[in-house]
Parts: structure tokens; sequence; C-alpha cells
């Protein structure tokens, strides 16, 4: 069950996200956002900081348990398993639905500063994980390396986000994600 504090964070950046392809990223304000919301602007700066974190929605961490797991070699011991099940893990956080994903893909399309600032999250969240990564290898990976394996992992997660924006019977984002990397896993 949805608790009250995550469905008004989820209304808000639904509204953002709405409000930002009706207007553009500079038509509105928070006044409005909190207006449509229907929430107090004290409410609103409590769920999020600014007006570009109410579009992009929460910044997730990774849970620092499946993380540690990670990092000890689990949890089967095969590194490409057990990054897209750490990612697959962030990608399920969300429950985001058909239409939102479509409007996220034009929201960030249309709007190049939201566009621009989705793109420094994508950057925090490379640099996390090639950290983890060379927590994990140590030695045997390269910084480099595991740079390119995060690229294709994102590579990945457009695939699998366009996939199932076009084909939402075939199963999540998650689910396109993870038959996408095992196939390129098995193509390598």
């Amino acid at each position: 069950m949805m608790r009250q504090l995550d469905r008004t964070a989820a209304a808000i950046h639904s509204a953002a996200l709405e409000m930002t392809d009706e207007f553009g990223f500079d038509g509105w304000t928070m006044d409005h956002l909190a207006e449509r919301v229907g929430v107090s602007r004290r409410t609103l700066f409590n769920h999020v900081p600014s007006k570009m974190d109410a579009v992009l929605g929460p910044d997730h961490e990774p849970d620092p348990a499946l993380v540690e797991t990670f990092v000890k070699g689990g949890p089967t011991g095969e590194l490409c398993a057990d990054l897209c099940a750490l990612i697959r893990t962030q990608l399920e956080v969300d429950g985001i639905d058909n239409e939102q994903l479509r409007l996220i893909r034009h929201v960030f399309v249309s709007n190049h500063q939201v566009l621009r600032a989705a793109h420094g999250r994508f950057e925090k969240a490379t640099n996390h994980f090639s950290d983890v990564i060379s927590q994990r290898e140590g030695n045997r990976m390269s910084p480099e390396l595991a740079g390119v394996l995060l690229k294709l992992v994102i590579v990945v997660f457009d695939a699998a986000l366009n996939r199932a924006i076009e084909s939402p019977s075939d199963g999540t984002v998650a689910d396109q994600f993870t038959r996408i990397f095992d196939d390129l896993v098995d193509l390598f």
C-alpha cells in the first residue's frame, strides 16, 4: 500500500511533468505546482528541493545492503549478472506506467534544461556504479573498462525504455532491461 508521503511525491512529480509538457520548463512556477497538486508551498518543498527535482522525480540511491552484497561478489558471483540485478532494483523502484513513460520521454526530449539535468543524474549514477564495480573488482578491471561497461548499461536502458513504451505488453522497463542486457552478455 502506498503511503500518503509517497502518494504526494508521486502527485508532485506527475504534475511537474504535465506542466513542463504543457508550458515548458520556464513556463510555470513552484506556486503553480503547489496549486495544481493541492498542497502548500511548505509541503511542496518538504518533498522536493527544487523545480528540477520535481520534474525529474525522486533520485533513488541504491539499497546499501544490495550494494554491499554486490561489492562482496554477490548475489551470483558473476559480474554482469550481478550488475544487471543491482540496476534492475533501481528500475523497479518507481512502478511508472506506460503513459508516464511516454510523458517523461517527451518532456526530456523537448526541454533541453531537463535533458541536461537528467544527464547529470545519469552521470552521478554512472560514477557511483563505477566506484562500486571498482570496489568489487579491484585491479581486475580498469576504470576505463568499467566506464565502457556502464556506457553499455545506459544504451541498454535506452533500448529497454523504447521497447517498454512501444510494446507495454512485453513487460516493464526493468523486464526489458534484463532481457536486452542478458542478450548482450550472451552475444559477447
